[in-house]
């Protein structure tokens, strides 16, 4: 076989690799419709790719979810890390993660803003599945991350610090849950004000 022969046959990459592009697709399908709704027929005609490359990349549609949520929650650090970036102490810190929660209520989501996507996934599986584990970390995740913040505004205090930052993170869960219902991100900002009178009052 000759060079341009073999070049003949290497794939042309359209938007990226079958991989990035199969889970773009179902991020905007299982996001928009959910995931029991979503197909792999709908996903694959999403991406553009032939059926084969789905099932070359992830061993099923619940593998495909499984990458969707962990896509996910690296999705909402990489917000919120460029928030923090922007912020000097632990109260910057603690909006943060509020701020994070906004952008993504900010997106130009398909059919509207539909509150957390993990929280939406996680109502659609049944109880013990691994993904529900997924996004339970991720919640956990961001409860510490406000400790770790309040703990700087409250040093010595980590039982207080705790307290908080759950009384926090209910705040914020609330304020998502309401923003989906509303399908705008006003409740979020809303809760950022909240959030920020009780930092004011430590």
């Amino acid at each position: 076989m000759g060079e341009t022969d073999g070049a003949a046959t290497q794939p042309r990459k359209r938007r990226g690799s079958a991989r990035e592009r199969l889970l773009a697709a179902a991020a905007r399908r299982f996001y928009a419709d959910g995931v029991s709704a979503t197909g792999i027929d709908t996903i694959t005609a999403e991406a553009g790719v032939a059926k084969m490359s789905l099932y070359n990349n992830f061993s099923s549609k619940a593998d495909l979810v499984m990458a969707y949520l962990d896509a996910r929650h690296e999705e909402w650090l990489g917000l919120y890390r460029a928030r923090l970036a922007a912020v000097g102490d632990g109260r910057g810190g603690v909006l943060a993660v509020f701020d994070a929660y906004a952008d993504h209520a900010a997106f130009a989501y398909e059919r509207g803003f539909r509150g957390c996507g993990l929280l939406n996934a996680a109502a659609e599986l049944p109880a013990g599945h691994e993904g529900r584990d997924v996004v339970r970390r991720h919640k956990e995740d961001v409860e510490a991350l406000i400790a770790g913040h309040l703990e700087e505004l409250l040093p010595g205090q980590p039982e207080k610090a705790g307290a908080m930052a759950e009384r926090l993170a209910f705040l914020l869960e609330g304020a998502m849950a309401r923003a989906g219902l509303e399908s705008a991100g006003t409740r979020v900002d809303h809760a950022r004000t909240m959030a920020a009178n009780l930092l004011d009052q430590l």
